[in-house]
């Protein structure tokens, strides 16, 4: 039997991949890995119908510490929204899922590694990407790209070798992590339409509004209003509190890895709070460079990472500078909450560059004279005076 270590998610693809593997003479061992879209049940579900297709052996993998220690906080450390939009919910967890079945692959022994994905998403090149660099010596299998299966053609063949499932596609795609929920409908398939509210995970069960206060530890969530708790429940409490406001909808427009124009509905009611919470204190606590450079580095560690290059070892050097930039991002967020919106109030923090020891501005200048700053102004303007001068313009 050849060893063969499965990507599997329990939908209809990784099925018929699991079915024809398995009559195919592979020894196919299904693993999941958990980025905080399964809870027990669901686990347990996985199993079942992954050992009744074939499959020798399932494993679930529990990466949701992984995600957040080794991805998500540099997401949040970056400020990273994908075109000023996205939060990356679903391309950061299949990066971690990757790297976890290269990893479980090794472990094992096994010589073959497969995906579910088809040949004209992003997923086919994150998954492939990681495997080449983590497990180069392991071939990969991708049945639905390569036979250029449709939907019906799989579950014909699921039906022929027995397998009686309920497999009707939903009216809307739903992907569930720690870092939001993905939603792709057949609005998403064109350029005008929204998604309706009821597509989107969670629905509107607050109309009034309420404060709420956001702590940070040198760039990482610790606290919400006053209570502390460590990151990874921090954003699950928040997406609680803030999805009943039916906050974090949209919908991404952007360029795919395979050079179309991509469009998918999301929910992330909690990246986007913290996200924009966080920027709004480091506007207060970094100097005028360091946040010039973070937004340069920040969108291309993104983009890098969105696009399955999260090994590359620039990627490495970006974090170690992200990190670095957070010595002094600490203190207190204060936001309220409407429906499906929020703003940010203010903040409180130790590090608050507002020093109204030095002036406020607009209003009084405690550090400098008003000679000093004619003299600053004057050399300030020399380098565009000689040019207007010695070009006449």
């Amino acid at each position: 039997m050849k060893k063969l270590v499965l990507a599997y998610s329990g939908g209809l693809d990784t099925s018929y991949c699991v079915k024809s593997l398995s009559q195919s003479g592979y020894e196919v061992h299904a693993v999941s890995v958990n980025t905080g879209g399964f809870d027990e049940n669901e686990i347990e579900e996985l199993s079942k119908k992954a050992t009744s297709l074939g499959a020798v052996s399932y494993t679930s993998i529990d990466a949701v510490e992984t995600f957040y220690k080794n991805v998500i906080r540099y997401l949040v450390f970056g400020n990273v929204l994908k075109n000023n939009t996205y939060p990356l919910s679903v391309s950061a967890e299949r990066i971690v899922q990757a790297v976890e079945i290269a990893n479980y692959a090794e472990k094992i022994g096994a010589t073959y590694i497969a995906h579910g994905s088809t040949g004209a998403g992003n997923d086919q090149v994150r998954f492939d990407l990681i495997f080449q660099t983590l497990a180069p010596n392991v071939e990969i299998i991708t049945p639905i790209r390569d036979q250029k299966l449709s939907r019906e053609a799989e579950i014909e063949y699921l039906k022929s070798h027995g397998v009686e499932m309920e497999w009707s596609k939903a009216q809307y795609s739903v992907n569930k992590g720690l870092w939001g929920t993905s939603v792709g409908g057949k609005e998403t398939l064109e350029s005008k339409e929204p998604l309706p509210d009821h597509a989107y995970p969670s629905s509107l069960k607050r109309e009034d509004s309420s404060t709420l206060a956001l702590h940070f530890t040198k760039g990482e969530l610790t606290g919400i209003n006053k209570e502390k708790m460590d990151p990874i429940t921090a954003i699950m409490r928040l997406e609680d509190i803030a999805s009943s406001y039916a906050i974090g909808r949209d919908i991404h427009v952007g360029d795919t890895i395979i050079g179309i124009k991509g469009r998918v509905g999301f929910e992330a009611a909690a990246p986007l709070l913290i996200i924009k919470a966080h920027h709004l204190l480091e506007k207060h606590t970094l100097s005028k460079w360091q946040q010039f450079q973070k937004e340069q580095l920040g969108n291309f560690y993104g983009m890098h990472l969105h696009e399955g290059h999260y090994l590359d070892a620039v990627l490495r050097d970006i974090e170690a500078f992200l990190e670095s930039t957070q010595k002094t991002v600490t203190g207190v967020v204060h936001l309220t909450l409407h429906p499906y919106r929020f703003t940010l109030d203010g903040i409180e923090s130790p590090h608050d560059l507002m020093d109204s020891s030095f002036g406020s501005y607009g209003e009084m200048n405690l550090n400098w004279t008003s000679e000093d700053a004619k003299g600053f102004i004057r050399v300030t303007a020399n380098a565009t005076k000689i040019y207007k001068h010695v070009n006449k313009t």
